[in-house]
């Protein structure tokens, strides 16, 4: 996975009204930390930087007065109306490092013919991967599968060097046939109804 570049400053002023302030000038406030290194305060352009992690578990290089920062959203505040990134928590990665990331489950492919219904489980799944080679999506195929068959965590298909840590008996997709709902015949009181409100309207 190659790096999202995004220059950064250094954030002086804090608080509410700081924060306001840094988002009306189109900045999102931010904080690196991790490594053991002092938690670092600071502003990030909104446009980029909501392009750069629109992709699941993004590497970002940051630069911050010509000082390079490997890292990884941790955490996204959003407004909850406008759904604007309001603050970035970023992790601190290095390369080679192992790290532990929530991963999407995507399903891909069709039912065998007859067969109408699938639950996902599992949106997501815990893995451990290598920082700058991070999987985007896990991809489950149902092609072809039948009412009764069931994919668990440990069906799926891992890309190289990355390690499932959840159980691998979790169910991920339960495949079922369509329920159909037995509406029975109409009763005597039923069909009375009816036809009484159609000589009403005649």
């Amino acid at each position: 996975m190659s790096e999202q570049k995004l220059a950064g400053t250094v954030r002086t002023e804090f608080g509410k009204g700081a924060a306001r302030k840094a988002r009306v000038a189109n900045m999102i406030p931010a904080v690196i930390y991790g490594h053991g290194e002092d938690v670092m305060h600071i502003l990030l352009p909104a446009k980029a930087t909501t392009l750069a992690v629109r992709t699941a578990n993004a590497l970002l290089e940051i630069d911050v007065d010509g000082e390079s920062h490997l890292a990884l959203a941790k955490d996204i505040q959003r407004d909850p109306i406008k759904q604007i990134i309001e603050h970035i928590d970023l992790l601190t990665v290095r390369k080679g490092e192992k790290v532990e990331v929530e991963v999407n489950v995507h399903v891909d492919g069709e039912l065998a013919p007859g067969t109408d219904v699938y639950n996902q489980e599992a949106n997501t799944v815990l893995v451990s991967a290598d920082a700058t080679n991070l999987p985007e999506t896990i991809v489950v195929s149902i092609e072809g599968r039948v009412a009764g068959e069931h994919i668990y965590a440990k069906d799926l298909e891992l890309p190289a060097g990355v390690e499932l840590l959840l159980d691998p008996e979790t169910m991920i997709i339960n495949i079922s046939e369509a329920a159909v709902q037995d509406l029975g015949a109409p009763s005597d009181e039923q069909i009375a109804v009816a036809a009484a409100e159609v000589d009403a309207e005649v």
